[in-house]
């Protein structure tokens, strides 16, 4: 009980004598450290703000303009052309003023004025320039004079330093394209999964609807897209994500893992100290808007808006649709260990926890032999299992009392951590199949003793593995993996370890212990967690997952064919799901729009009538990827088209049959974005294996992959056991042949290398 004493400020009693009044000066002064951290950071924010607001210019420039302004005046000259004059005449001020007094306050007012049209001005040039992405569609390596030139004003009006959030409001809108062209980029994508009567009756259809229907729902995207920043993003995340009934264990979740060939450390409690510090630096550098926005072409960066929302948030359950609740800065994190939920504090008296003193607290945690409450030890199954009982659940047994307040813990807390008593990563005789098991491990554990509802959690494993499982619905794999990025740099590379394999620096011994959650389980709620737990069972044990690391060659040999590595790999897929399944299928892969405000992902349709001449192919896959990236895709803008019809209430058949047909292979690449934190030259063993997610249809596949330096390819395959036309080993098989037919198609002459791993560094397994 003694850090609750530690939270009471004061103590009174009444006495014969009078009241007996006690203050706790370290309760005051914690109180006194917190008030003031958190006026820093409003102070922060207030200043962000008017920096951010008046970019692309910078506050300093006010006073430029306002000294100009003057020193015309001064030499008899008046640049306002009179309208100095006529603010005068009707500026209200006292008698007193002397006339030259009210002359400079008229100059000033006019100078902000011109300042401030100034800075609409250059903000309607940056956001014109940002609309042009013919760079996108030029050759590599070869830029027209005209990119050039919009490089060379992009950073003129860019500015020096721009902040993190610096270019929101110059970023153009996501633009609604012609019903024409994408019933006419749609009809291409399907050619080759349809016969010859297939085609000519969806034709049939997207006439009938482009001619009629089509151009209503089209007037209300047109005017949605006027009123809003993006006319996508809000229903996706609405539609897509937070209306889906089904467990988001597997089926929406995904993960991020480790360093594949290294463990900084065996020790679990220090791993955890060093990365949950990093976090938390991460999170200060969010709030101070110093994180650098990553840059296309060097000069455009693009939308950073879904960061906001990465700390302090949760995904809250309802009957019919899910809502993101994201809090203000928490000072603490909730840490899981065998059944019981810990609270613990990472601030201290106003400053941040040193690593070392994260372990102690993490370590007092692992020594905590205290059992879980009654029904607190799977817990967690009702965020894994249907949305609908969790929501009935929650609104029933967790509204008010203990329950209510332990649950607020969880969801208001910076982020979630899971303590796990297995060892993961490459361990043992069989390699591979131990990446499979961590692989697993990270996308469903127990299915318990993860919190699927936090906007991300860390899972920390006894031999000092760690790994990230993150909620989609808030924001898409490159922003979680920015911060995965960041803090795997930052723990090995910044903050290291000393010879014992502990964090660096000294602990004090007198930090408050780590706060047990209670719960009071009704024996009608713990039925529900069985039952909850009973379908994220039958999820987890249907879900077939591997992992392949592949290291033949990378995508420096690749280029070397004159090939976009991406493009490469697509055809890949297409060629091993092709020699798997003996035919092609509807295939998903995930482009980014984040060159528009609030931009999001759009669809790459990669099975294309011209995947079966692959040079060519890969020539039109990087064509359908700048489509994409430019606001010209297919599927979100039909999405779209079917949500206002929905709100009509009117019917399609070609919407309808459109947005019925199954991804059976669902891709997507996530690319290192913080080289410049890798040495992968001299130190190439501080490689992340990447991360990977569940398939989206029940008959088909998901698979992610990693490009890492110019020699490695990670491939994360998962498919269900349930459905006995798919197996992710057979798949991974097909895929690493596939590289090797490709490579050979497109450099014949060229002798097949020998295996990287004979010629590069030995690196230290995992043992």
């Amino acid at each position: 009980m003694a850090e609750a004493h530690q939270a009471v400020a004061f103590q009174f009693t009444v006495t014969p004598e009078g009241i007996d009044l006690q203050l706790s000066h370290q309760a005051l002064t914690e109180i006194y450290l917190s008030g003031v951290r958190s006026w820093k950071k409003r102070i922060i924010r207030l200043k962000n703000s008017v920096i951010t607001g008046v970019y692309p210019a910078s506050p300093s420039s006010w006073l430029f303009v306002v000294i100009a302004i003057l020193a015309t005046m001064y030499t008899r000259s008046d640049p306002s052309m009179g309208l100095i004059a006529k603010i005068q005449e009707h500026l209200p001020v006292s008698q007193s003023m002397s006339t030259q007094c009210q002359a400079v306050v008229s100059a000033v007012l006019f100078s902000t004025m011109l300042w401030l049209l100034l800075i609409f001005t250059m903000r309607l040039c940056l956001k014109q320039l940002l609309s042009y992405h013919r760079w996108m569609f030029e050759q590599h390596g070869k830029m027209s004079t005209t990119t050039k030139v919009w490089v060379a004003l992009v950073r003129i009006f860019s500015g020096r330093k721009p902040l993190l959030y610096s270019y929101q409001g110059s970023l153009p809108n996501l633009p609604v394209p012609t019903v024409k062209d994408t019933v006419k980029r749609y009809l291409e994508s399907v050619r080759p999964l349809t016969d010859d009567s297939q085609y000519e009756r969806m034709t049939q259809l997207a006439t009938e609807f482009e001619s009629s229907l089509g151009n209503r729902l089209q007037w209300y995207l047109k005017l949605k897209a006027l009123w809003a920043s993006n006319y996508v993003s809000d229903w996706w995340e609405e539609y897509v994500y937070l209306r889906g009934r089904s467990p988001l264990m597997v089926n929406s979740n995904y993960y991020g893992m480790d360093f594949l060939y290294v463990t900084p450390t065996p020790i679990q409690a220090a791993r955890a100290g060093n990365s949950i510090h990093a976090f938390f630096l991460y999170r200060r550098k969010l709030n101070r808007e110093e994180i650098k926005p990553v840059s296309f072409a060097t000069t455009q960066s693009p939308s950073a808006s879904q960061c906001e929302r990465i700390f302090n948030t949760a995904r809250t359950p309802g009957e019919e649709t899910d809502s993101v609740q994201h809090w203000q800065d928490s000072d603490y994190i909730v840490v899981y260990h065998r059944g019981r939920y810990f609270r613990l504090r990472v601030y201290q008296a106003g400053r941040l926890l040193s690593p070392r003193e994260i372990e102690f607290q993490i370590q007092r945690i692992l020594d905590d032999t205290s059992p879980p409450s009654k029904g607190e030890a799977k817990l967690g199954a009702l965020t894994a299992g249907d949305r609908i009982p969790w929501a009935q659940a929650r609104k029933k047994h967790f509204g008010s009392g203990v329950n209510k307040r332990s649950l607020d813990c969880i969801e208001r807390a910076a982020f979630f951590v899971t303590l796990d008593d297995d060892e993961q990563g490459m361990l043992g005789d069989d390699p591979e199949a131990s990446l499979d098991r961590y692989a697993k491990s990270l996308l469903h554990g127990k299915c318990y003793d993860r919190w699927f509802d936090k906007s991300f959690s860390v899972v920390y494993f006894k031999n000092g593995k760690t790994g990230i499982n993150a909620e989609h619905s808030w924001a898409d794999a490159p922003v979680v993996a920015h911060l995965w990025e960041y803090t795997l740099a930052t723990d090995c590379f910044q903050l290291g370890y000393n010879a014992e394999g502990h964090c660096k620096g000294e602990v004090d011994s007198s930090l408050p212990r780590p706060q047990k959650l209670n719960w009071e389980i009704a024996p009608e709620c713990e039925e529900q967690i069985s039952q909850s737990l009973t379908v994220a069972q039958a999820l987890a044990d249907d879900l077939d997952f591997h992992v392949l690391s592949f290291k033949d060659f990378g995508k420096g040999r690749v280029k070397r064919c004159r090939v976009s590595p991406d493009a490469f790999v697509q055809m890949a897929l297409q060629l091993a799901y092709y020699r798997n399944r003996r035919t092609f299928c509807l295939t998903y892969e995930a482009s980014m729009t984040r060159l528009f405000r609030e931009g999001r992902t759009e669809t790459v349709r990669s099975c294309t009538s011209e995947s079966s001449a692959f040079v060519r192919a890969t020539h039109m896959h990087q064509q359908l990827y700048r489509l994409a990236m430019t606001g010209a895709g297919i599927d979100r803008h039909l999405f779209c088209l079917y949500v206002v019809s929905k709100y009509l209430g009117v019917e399609s058949p070609f919407l309808k049959e459109v947005l019925s047909e199954p991804w059976r292979l669902s891709t997507s690449q996530t690319p290192v974005q913080q080289v410049e934190l890798f040495d992968m030259v001299n130190h190439p063993e501080y490689i992340s294996c990447g991360g990977g997610f569940g398939p989206v249809a029940d008959d088909g596949y998901g698979v992610s992959y990693y490009v890492l330096g110019d020699s490695m390819i990670n491939f994360h395959i998962s498919c269900k056991h349930s459905c006995p036309d798919t197996d992710a080993h057979k798949f991974g098989a097909e895929i690493r042949k596939a590289l090797h037919d490709l490579i050979q198609l497109l450099s014949p002459s060229h002798r097949e290398p020998s295996k990287v791993g004979e010629s590069r560094h030995e690196f230290k397994k995992d043992l």
